[in-house]
């Protein structure tokens, strides 16, 4: 049982856990316009593809009851600067777009009725969209359970669990399912510089769940993956292209090229949502960049010297042909390919 919830309506707001603050202090803040979600969304509070998705949907849905009293003119116009200013808030992630274009479509649909009718049918579909995604979420975990020996060590990489969804997790939520199912899992958690999410989020939550973890420095995966048993790698992703590659938190294409050097399944666990068939490889995938402080300190702490020249890209692309498996709400995609992908989304 979650102790936790990354997200969550309460008096006509959103509640949002701040993880910038985890592990050390488990606090939320009530977010009531969409100008705020969107800052919450950039400042990383919020994190991880399907929780954006899903607090992107909030934002519009507390955005439309803030302007239920306008005139429909003023509630129309307003929203629409919702959707771009959500839309912008992060670049890679397209569970984003995914979530706003659910939310368009219900806006469309409630077009003929009034202000307060329309901002109640917008509430309705956010919580069908978080609702969705941790059905989502514990089918996905089934399925990738099902891949793990009885007794296991996974190594993971950033954090892909309850904490970047609506709840259960991608990544973690198939180690989730794993350990309710009755095996005994260890997990090997990276620390995942340089914003620690898997030091400060995936250790965590790990540990909440009585699920045994040991944390580990980014630079120490290859050796200990040449050194111990260690029978999976599993990720999450933020986008997935139409031919399989995939784009993840910075240092998971060095992870599945280790994976690939020492004979170790290496598998992305994603809903279809974060599928986007019209990116045709990795190579259009847009790369978020984010201050160079992230870099040269942590906190109020510095190491780097002053003035140095400082790179941060967030994300890398693992090209398809070093994915074990896809594991999706509809199964598991062995070696993804273009002719994989496309089945995988439209022959069901």
């Amino acid at each position: 049982m979650l102790t936790f919830h990354t997200l969550r309506w309460i008096d006509e707001s959103l509640e949002l856990l701040d993880q910038r603050l985890l592990p050390v202090h488990c606090e939320y803040s009530r977010f009531h316009s969409a100008e705020a979600v969107a800052g919450a969304i950039r400042e990383l509070i919020v994190r991880g593809a399907p929780a954006i998705g899903c607090a992107a949907a909030y934002g519009i849905a507390v955005e439309a009851r803030r302007l239920r009293e306008q005139s429909a003119a003023q509630f129309a116009a307003g929203l629409q600067q919702a959707f771009d200013l959500l839309g912008a808030s992060r670049p890679t992630a397209v569970n984003l777009r995914w979530a706003l274009d659910r939310m368009r479509s219900q806006l469309a649909g409630s077009a003929a009725t009034d202000n307060s009718a329309c901002a109640d049918a917008l509430l309705a579909a956010a919580h069908d969209i978080a609702d969705e995604d941790v059905r989502i979420n514990r089918t996905m975990g089934t399925h990738g359970a099902a891949l793990l020996p009885d007794v296991c060590c996974v190594m993971t990489h950033c954090n892909a669990g309850a904490l970047a969804t609506a709840g259960h997790g991608t990544a973690l939520g198939i180690i989730r399912s794993a350990a309710s199912a009755g095996k005994k899992v260890e997990v090997i958690a990276n620390e995942t510089r340089p914003f620690l999410q898997g030091a400060r989020l995936t250790a965590w939550e790990l540990q909440q769940d009585g699920i045994p973890v040991t944390l580990i420095a980014d630079s120490a995966a290859g050796y200990l993956m040449g050194r111990r048993n260690i029978d999976a790698v599993i990720v999450g992703a933020d986008r997935v292209a139409a031919n399989g590659d995939v784009a993840n938190k910075i240092g998971t294409y060095m992870m599945a090229v280790l994976a690939r050097r020492h004979g170790i399944p290496f598998y992305v666990a994603c809903p279809l949502s974060t599928i986007d068939i019209d990116t045709p490889d990795g190579s259009a995938i847009p790369i978020e960049e984010r201050d160079a402080g992230e870099v040269a300190g942590y906190g109020s702490l510095r190491w780097a010297p002053a003035g140095i020249r400082i790179a941060n890209p967030v994300f890398d692309v693992t090209p398809a042909e070093l994915v074990t498996a896809l594991v999706t709400e509809r199964g598991v995609l062995n070696s993804p390919s273009p002719s994989g992908i496309h089945e995988l989304l439209y022959s069901r």
